[in-house]
Parts: C-alpha cells; sequence; structure tokens
C-alpha cells in the first residue's frame, strides 16, 4: 500500500478498504492547459510515466437519462457513437462541467470511476488490460492512483470496450 506524507483521498481508502493494492503519486499543479486533452498528457509526463498508461475519467448522460463513466488514454478522445453503443444508448452526450460535481462528487480534473456518488456504469477503453498498472485519478487535482486493471474493473464493475476515436 502507498504512504505518503500527502493527504489520502476517498479513492485511496476505498482501494485500501478493498485490499487492493496501488501507488500513489502526488504532482504540482501547473498552468497547463487544463481542459484540454493534453492535460491529462501534461499530467502522466509530470509524474514521469508513459502517457499510454493515464486513463482520464468522462462522464456522460445517454438519451435514457442514464450516466455513464468512460475511462480513456488520457491523449485519445472519446468517440460518442462508439461510447453510446457500449453503455446500450442511443446516444450519449458528455455532462456539462457545471454538472460534474453534483453528478459525481468530484471535480474536473479530479475525477475518479472510484467513488463518486452513485456507482454508475463504467466502460474503460480496451487498451487498459493490456498493461500490469494503469493511472487514474486519485479524486482530486494533483493526485493519480496507480493499480492493476483488472482490479479496477472488479472494483467499479466496469467493462471494456473501444471506445476512442480513430485518427
Amino acid at each position: 500500500m502507498a504512504k505518503s506524507k500527502e493527504e489520502k483521498t476517498n479513492v485511496m481508502r476505498i482501494l485500501e478498504q478493498k485490499r487492493i493494492p496501488y501507488t500513489a503519486h502526488f504532482y504540482e499543479e501547473s498552468e497547463g492547459p487544463e481542459g484540454t486533452r493534453e492535460y491529462g498528457v501534461h499530467v502522466l509526463r509530470a509524474l514521469g510515466q508513459d502517457t499510454e498508461r493515464g486513463f482520464k475519467t468522462l462522464v456522460a448522460r445517454g438519451i435514457s437519462d442514464g450516466i455513464y463513466v468512460f475511462e480513456v488514454p488520457v491523449a485519445e478522445t472519446l468517440d460518442l457513437k462508439k461510447a453510446a453503443r457500449a453503455a446500450g444508448e442511443k446516444s450519449v452526450e458528455l455532462l456539462a462541467v457545471a454538472q460534474i460535481n453534483a453528478v459525481t462528487g468530484y471535480v474536473r480534473g479530479g475525477c475518479s470511476p472510484v467513488g463518486m456518488k452513485k456507482a454508475f456504469p463504467v466502460i474503460f477503453h480496451a487498451t487498459a488490460l493490456a498493461y500490469e498498472t494503469i493511472y487514474i485519478s486519485a479524486g482530486r487535482i494533483g493526485a493519480q492512483v496507480e493499480a492493476a486493471p483488472g482490479a479496477l474493473l472488479a472494483l467499479t464493475g466496469g467493462k471494456t470496450a473501444d471506445i476512442i476515436v480513430e485518427e
């Protein structure tokens, strides 16, 4: 388990409670291009890690009004049509920034699939399983956790699918 002088987040407490091994990583907030797809890349580079192993959390609402959580590699873009198919919806639309906290309990840039206010369906991009460990938000800006993707899938009841835009 991770030991650090940095403050533990609820994500870390949940992982410990469920006995899921993880490593906490902390970084200094900077003037990076927050809100762009490069921001996640910036975070992983600040941690000295491979960007392919970093996943950002995107939250969407389906046409049925259901909420879905998508874990996408930080340098990639969510394909809304593929995401809708994976969620069993006709269409999905990303939540407005103003809605993120009310729905998830997290702030933009610190959203994690672990420990949201409610349990929503979670879909990781299929590449997550290609790595021994991946990085996800620890539930606040400035903190990431590194854990086995299989353990994160089991914890969140998640599944995998091809959900990114092919360039």
